[in-house]
């Protein structure tokens, strides 16, 4: 097997991770995630300031303590880190072995950058055969730009095993361990629905580690006395995050996740089988960001009674003095009747404003907002100072055929390779979406929170959410199956009822996806949505009271 940890799933992820990975117990490769949608506009902003940035600054931080023991060690290290200048990190790396007295062989891949005049970034999303290219040739560190999060782990797979492009079902079940790595603690117990039963509550769970053996199948575990849990149900949340239908496309393969099968191996060990590959599509993920305009926010406090009209007072007296065009009114009903102090009696109506001209959306509107102090409703008082806008991107995705994109492997002594697109694609159907079963279950019900029966998963993509619900039982499930259906979704959840939702069962994990399509707008950046990214859209559900199957236990 060829053991692959994770010391990161995201730019700001735990700082020490790096340190605890190397020092925890024995790796062969050890990666890090810290590209996404939102984190590619920050480097392409970073990149307008200085053309000698667009990677992620805080992994040369991490390696100036780290480099030296994983080369001792003979701890390979895959990132992503690179951003949109892989070339730069890479020369970065390799002036900080310098430095400290290191020999360090750095490749890296590069390629995604696509131009386009109309847009701030614009990259494809490159698999996993550049990186085990840099690995043959004997690289230490391999830098990337934007590759798919699991290519960090698929490519170290392909270079200990020789995998070719044929062998879809290995890459799928190598993606598989990736997709379960790519997010760090999230796989261990981070964000777990049930996060009050892991052995320490959730304080500080490790960092994992996924076994991935020559047949593609793998064990998910951690370092032994690591914060946490690796159990069937940390790992079917995270499998469950960020997923559409059972046909997850990739650059290498696409991986029918309605294929794996998770098992006990033991404490903290999963073991990942059967998963099953197609041919990969014809095209690639492109991811564009641009540049929307400026934005600002304001926050009055509504206190006691007729919070409604209170509300319409400000909405009109705001766009009185400002206009109303790209104004956006959001009234969160925090107020409790009756309550005993101003906080419980309290709601919270936040104003946006977006607009191409920073000087409206700047202090012209904050300024229009603290105006209204003395000349409002009673009580008025807000919880924001008057600001400048600030600016917000826009993404959107769209593809672009393989043979394209001039993928390139740059080996440690310069040697530039070519990566040939895969000979043999497939054009990709729609998955079927499943409407559920007979929504009329019958039999004896009790009144409880739907999270005493069933975890959940949500997050972003582009302007959609991903909401995956799983139950804990065989019988759970198949009350779950039944009674779950979108036209319940929108009962419980009514911000989607007006959105096209597709309803997606995996039986091998006892779940259900929804994908809620536009639910985020242009996306997490410019989302003025108080969930931006749909992380508690899963957490939101399981709070809903409803009919919970009395035979059913928790």
């Amino acid at each position: 097997m060829i053991r692959i940890g994770n010391a990161s799933g995201f730019y700001g992820d735990r700082f020490t991770a790096w340190r605890e990975m190397l020092d925890g117990g024995e790796l062969d490769v050890l990666t890090g995630d810290y590209l996404a949608e939102l984190t590619m506009l920050i480097l392409g902003r970073d990149r307008l300031r200085d053309p000698d940035l667009g990677y992620a600054k805080t992994f040369l931080r991490q390696a100036e303590t780290c480099l030296g023991t994983a080369l001792d060690r003979g701890v390979r290290v895959v990132t992503n880190a690179g951003g949109l200048n892989p070339a730069g990190l890479a020369a970065a790396i390799e002036a900080l072995a310098g430095r400290l007295g290191l020999a360090v062989r750095v490749g890296y891949v590069e390629g995604d950058a696509l131009q386009r005049a109309d847009a701030l970034t614009a990259n494809a999303y490159l698999g996993a055969f550049g990186i085990a290219a840099c690995l043959d040739a004997g690289a230490d560190v391999v830098v990337t730009g934007r590759v798919t999060d699991a290519s960090l782990v698929v490519g170290p797979a392909i270079a200990r095993y020789g995998w070719s492009r044929d062998d879809l079902d290995e890459l799928a079940g190598a993606t598989v361990a990736g997709h379960l790595l790519e997010c760090g603690a999230q796989v261990t117990g981070g964000n777990f629905s049930f996060f009050t039963e892991l052995p320490d509550g959730g304080h500080r769970p490790g960092f994992p580690i996924a076994e991935v053996r020559p047949d593609g199948s793998a064990v998910l575990t951690k370092h032994p006395g690591t914060g946490g849990a690796v159990t069937v149900e940390t790992v079917t949340a995270q499998l469950l995050y960020e997923v559409g239908g059972p046909a997850y496309l990739g650059p290498d393969v696409v991986t029918r996740l309605d294929t794996v099968t998770l098992h006990p191996d033991g404490p903290d060990r999963v073991r990942v089988t059967g998963v099953r590959g197609t041919p990969p599509p014809p095209t690639l993920k492109v991811g564009v960001n641009n540049l929307g305009g400026f934005r600002n926010s304001m926050t009055f406090v509504l206190c006691g009674l007729d919070i409604e009209a209170k509300a319409a007072l400000v909405r009109g007296q705001i766009a009185e003095a400002v206009g109303s065009a790209g104004l956006e009114f959001t009234l969160a009903r925090t107020d409790h009747p009756d309550a005993a102090d101003t906080e419980a009696a309290s709601a919270l109506l936040h104003v946006h404003l977006r607009d191409s001209d920073r000087t409206r959306a700047g202090r012209v509107f904050s300024a229009a907002a603290v105006e209204l102090a003395l000349a409002s409703y009673p009580g008025c008082t807000l919880t924001t100072l008057p600001g400048d806008a600030t600016p917000y991107g826009v993404f959107t995705a769209d593809t672009v055929p393989q043979d394209e994109v001039a993928q390139v492997a740059v080996l440690p002594g310069g040697e530039r390779v070519s990566i040939a697109p895969p000979a043999r694609t497939a054009p990709i159907a729609p998955d079927e979406a499943a409407s559920g079963g007979d929504a009329a279950v019958t039999g004896p019900t009790r009144r409880g929170a739907l999270g005493e029966l069933v975890g959940a998963r949500s997050g972003d993509k582009g302007g959609d959410a991903n909401l995956g619900v799983w139950a804990r039982s065989d019988a759970g499930y198949a009350w779950l199956r039944a009674w779950l259906t979108v036209e319940r979704l929108a009962e419980l959840l009514p911000e989607t009822a007006a959105l096209t939702v597709r309803r997606y069962e995996l039986p091998n994990l006892r779940a259900v996806n929804f994908v809620i399509e536009g639910l985020l707008g242009a996306g997490v950046a410019a989302s003025t949505r108080f969930d931006p990214q749909a992380k508690a859209l899963g957490e939101l559900l399981r709070a809903r009271i409803v009919d919970l199957p009395a035979e059913v236990a928790r």
